[in-house]
């Protein structure tokens, strides 16, 4: 039965990164839209704030 219990280790470790690497690989795409849209905003609110202030030099 021991013999048993140490076949069942391995076993237990490649489902479990099994199951870790379908989770590490799967499709995360699907929130860029939303992230880029966020960026966009961001560089407007940036270009609007610099327009007026021209460095000196």
């Amino acid at each position: 039965m021991a013999a048993l219990a140490w076949l069942l280790i391995p076993l237990f470790a490649v489902v479990g990164a099994a199951i870790w690497g379908g989770w590490a690989a799967r499709n995360r795409t699907t929130g860029d839209v939303a992230e880029l849209a966020g960026y966009a905003r961001f560089r407007d609110a940036m270009e609007k704030t610099g327009s007026g202030n021209s460095p000196t030099e």
